[in-house]
Parts: C-alpha cells; structure tokens; sequence
C-alpha cells in the first residue's frame, strides 16, 4: 500500500534511527579492547552486543515483509532487549568499583528471573499474557503491538534495575568531583529513550515499543569517539580512595580527584598546567628515590606515600598517575623508632664514655690500695662509686623522662616551684616566686617537679651558692631564670644536649633531662638572656589558666 508522504517520513526516520543504532554498538565492540580493565571491559562488551542485537531486531520488526516475521523478529527483540539488563548492571557494579557483579548469589537469581521471563515471553501466541498484535495502516502500515499488564510489570522492574545502575554512577561522578559533565551528558542520553517508551503507550503516532537500544548507541559513540580517556580516569579515579593526579606525557595536569584539590586547592583552575607550577612540593617530592610527601591539614602534619604510574589508553602510554597514599601512622611510628634507637646509641654512647673515667679511677685506686694496702685510695673509690651512681640514675632518668604524657591535671606553678625548690640542697641560694599573675598548667605533677628541680641545680651549679632564682609566669608558660653569669649566645642549643657541661663537676645531663620532660609536654624550651645578665629559661606553649594576683619568696 503506497504510504503517505508524512507516513513515509516517519517510518524512514524510524527505520534509520534502530539501524544506525544497531551499527553504533556493533562497530564499537572491537573498541572495547582499549579498556584496561577487565570486568568494565567485559561488561561493556556484552551492553554494545545485546543492544546491537536489540536495535537490529527492530531494524527487522519494521521491515519485515510479512505480519508473522515482524512478530518473530519483535519477539527476539524483547527477550534481547531484556537481557541487556544484565550486562549493563555488571558494567556498573564493575566500573563503580563495586562487586555486585561478581556475586554467584546475584548471578544465578538474574539467570532464573530472566529464563522465566523469556518463556513468558515466548509462550505469548498461546497466553497473550505479555501483548496482543494486529496489522494497522497508520501512521504506515505494520504489525502494531499493544502491551497487557504483564509487559508493563516487567518493564518497571527493569527500569528499576536500571535505575540502580544509573544511580551508581551519577554517585561516582559526583564522588570524583572533577569535570564529569560530558559523562553526565552522554548518560543522560542513555536514559532520555525512556521518554519515547512511555509516548508509545500514550500517542499514537509514537510506536509503542522499547527505544532504549539508542540511548546506549549514543552513550558508546560518545565514549569511545570523544571522552574515552575521561571514562578510563573517572574509573581510576573513583578506585583509588586516596588523592590521584593524572599528568600527560608532558609532565602538564590532565585531570585530578576530588581529594586532590582538597590536598591541593590551586588544582581547581590547573589542568595544561605543569606539576611543578601548581604543586611545586609534590613535583620535587616524585625525584627522590622514595618519595614521600608532607603536608600541614587542620594544623596537623600528614605525610603521604608518593608513587606515579604509567597511564595508558588502549595500550599505549599517555601519561602518569600520581596516587597518595596517606602513611601518617606509618610514618610517625617510624620516626619514633628512629629517634628511640637514636636515643638508646646515645645512651650507650653515654654510658660507655663518662662512666669510664670514675671506673677506672675506682679499678686503679683499688690495686693502689690492695699492693699498697694504704686504705686512703678507697676514699677516692667511693667517690668513683659515687660519681657513677649518679651518672647511671641521670641516665635513667633522661631515658623515662622522653616517655609521651598520658595523664596531666591542673598545677599552680607558684606552690610546685616551691616544693621543688624544698627538694634540692640550695645552700645559700634564694628562690623568688615573682609578684604576677599565678598561673596553673595542665601538666604531670611529678614530672615538671623534676623539670624545676633540674634547673635550679643548674642554676646553683654554674651561678654559685648564693645564685637567685626567679620563677614567673609568661602569657603562654613560665619561666626560671638566675643572676649567674649566664649562657654565652654560641652554645645556647648545645646546653640541651645530653653529656654537655661547662663545670668540671658537671654530668650535662641536668639540661637534657628538662629538655625532654619539656618535650614530652609538648611545649618548647629556649635559652635566653635573664634580667639581670644570667640564664633564663623560657618554657612556652603551656595550656595556661589565670587566676588571682599573688605573692611568694
């Protein structure tokens, strides 16, 4: 029957749009093999396969010369056009990063849905369950499909599922936050078909039958033609849990994850633009040997495993991956491993130094003493003895003194200063608690009475008997400070270190061992010039809380 000129039309832009539907997805099936991984690439595979199919079926269902092949041909279309449904939820699952895909759970439930579906479907010339036909001449003349119930109950338990797998990627795309917008339009496309489903049970110049096949065409025309390297790195990106940067062959930034520009902000307006311009640390950090990146987040120090991977796009280099990896724990731990072993070499080193003088002093008295039998060399053995006592418990004492704080509570320093100066022999030393506002710490009670009682043994040791002490607190701390002769500006670092002294006397451990409670704190220690011209040491950064104006001495 000659058609209309408008029929005509219509049925030539119908014809033409499942045709070049069905050549879409089959010419992209060989492009699949330029995915790098391997479950997206399978999945995506069999979505271009079963949506090829489904569209060349239709080509077929409106071709068809006779009523009884269009209904043959709208048939396999139908159970194709539903076994995509599989396909495109394991591309998903998989492509998402997710394992829904590989659950033999999943799997064998999808295969039993589907097998009972499909005997429905086939079994329809018997039942007419899923949709009646007849031959109509408008709009043109063909095999018209009229959906029962059943069909429609199908249909929306597959747009749901549908719906799951569209979901899963917008989720993605949003989560890698970089200019996802392009995937975003082609996914739409994808789902804009539906539109056409619903028109075709609605008007009747629409077919009422499933268009869907072209909404995937125009997905993998768009992906494999324009945004394949974009689809490989939102997958990559949406993989890795850590911050990723994506460079070119140019070293210039291509693309980045969203916990990129939180690490980095100056990302947001640097792609073409080189590594070094926008993150110039982390580009240095790529040329040591194991890189290894620090960075200050919410004022805490973070440290981060760098390592850069070839990027490829169908097997060919394009460029490096830059991932991430937060190691703070790791690193940290390290570190004090690192500085606990320095410390123990140190001790030995300690040990095996000043303890050898009084040692051999006390060897060499005793065999005076036994050949000569003169018991005055002993006198000089007790103070070996003693000296080394001494040593051994400073020692001891610097080694717990570095362990971290685990319980602080409120201390007055004016009331610990003076216990702490009740503790040591002053002689004739003064201590002065200044007239200031008092002020409590949280700290260790115990331990900083052993920081007072160390520095004013230094104090009396280097500034006499009648040396004066001063305590005062400080707008973040407090400080003790003598009238002695002061500590030159050179060696105003060296006082702290273990061993080191300027009286003969002297173990140098005194400093040491403040300089680690200090530490262990969490505040600093430093050396200046006092009031009146002798050492005052400032200990800031002291969780300070003020109260009333008092006096002491």
């Amino acid at each position: 029957m000659p058609l209309s000129l408008s029929g005509g039309a219509l049925y030539g832009l119908y014809v033409l749009a499942f045709a070049a539907a069905a050549v879409a997805c089959l010419w992209m099936v060989p492009r699949c093999r330029r995915i790098e991984h391997e479950e997206t690439r399978r999945g995506l595979f069999w979505l271009l396969v079963t949506s090829g199919g489904w569209a060349a079926a239709h080509v077929g269902y409106l071709t068809m010369p006779t009523p009884t092949l269009q209904y043959v041909f709208y048939e396999v279309g139908l159970v194709v056009g539903l076994a995509s449904v599989g396909p495109w939820l394991y591309f998903c699952s998989a492509y998402t990063g997710r394992s829904l895909h590989r659950s033999t759970t999943v799997r064998k439930a999808f295969v039993a849905v589907f097998l009972l579906i499909v005997a429905v479907k086939v079994t329809n010339p018997v039942h007419h369950w899923y949709f009646v036909a007849e031959v109509v001449e408008t709009p043109f003349a063909y095999l018209q499909v009229r959906h029962r119930p059943l069909h429609w109950l199908v249909m929306g338990v597959a747009y749901a599922l549908t719906a799951v797998g569209f979901f899963t990627l917008f989720e993605l795309f949003v989560r890698v936050n970089t200019d996802t917008r392009p995937l975003f339009v082609l996914l739409a496309l994808t789902g804009i078909p539906v539109v056409f489903d619903v028109a075709g049970a609605i008007f009747p110049w629409a077919l009422d039958i499933t268009y869907s096949s072209i909404g995937v065409a125009a997905f993998a025309v768009g992906v494999f033609s324009v945004y394949f390297d974009r689809f490989q790195y939102v997958r990559v990106a949406g993989e890795a849990a850590d911050p990723i940067i994506v460079l070119d062959e140019d070293g210039e930034i291509r693309d980045y994850s969203a916990r990129a520009v939180d690490l980095f902000p100056a990302l947001s307006e640097g792609i073409d633009e080189p590594l070094g311009e926008v993150a110039p640390g982390l580009s240095a950090a790529l040329d040591d040997e194991e890189p290894m990146f620090e960075a200050e987040i919410d004022g805490e120090t973070r440290y981060f495993n760098v390592s850069s991977n070839p990027f490829t796009t169908g097997g060919a280099q394009t460029g490096q991956s830059i991932v991430l990896t937060d190691v703070t724990d790791r690193e940290q731990y390290r570190r004090e491993l690192e500085a606990k072993n320095e410390k123990l070499e140190q001790f030995a080193s300690l040990v095996s130094h000043d303890l050898r003088n009084p040692l051999q002093v006390a060897k060499g008295r005793t065999e005076l003493a036994i050949d000569s039998g003169d018991v005055d060399h002993l006198d000089a053995v007790v103070r070996a003895h003693e000296r080394m006592e001494q040593l051994i418990e400073e020692i001891l004492t610097l080694a717990r003194e570095g362990a971290s704080i685990d319980e602080t509570e409120r201390v007055e320093i004016s009331r610990l200063a003076e216990r702490s100066w009740s503790m040591i022999d002053a002689d004739g030393a003064d201590i002065v608690v200044t007239e200031d506002v008092e002020c409590e710490i949280e700290a260790d009670p115990e331990r900083l009475q052993q920081l007072f009682e160390n520095l004013f043994r230094n104090a009396i040791e280097h500034g006499g008997a009648d040396v004066t002490v001063t305590v005062g607190c400080l707008d973040d701390g407090f400080y003790v400070e003598d009238d002695g002769p002061g500590i030159p500006a050179d060696a105003r670092e060296e006082v702290f270190e273990a061993g080191y002294t300027t009286a003969s006397d002297g173990t140098g451990f005194g400093l040491a061992i403040a300089s680690e409670i200090v530490e262990a704190h969490s505040w600093e220690i430093r050396a200046v010039d006092g009031t009146d011209g002798g050492a005052r040491f400032e200990i800031v950064g002291a969780s300070e809380i003020e109260s009333e104006v008092v006096s002491a001495s």
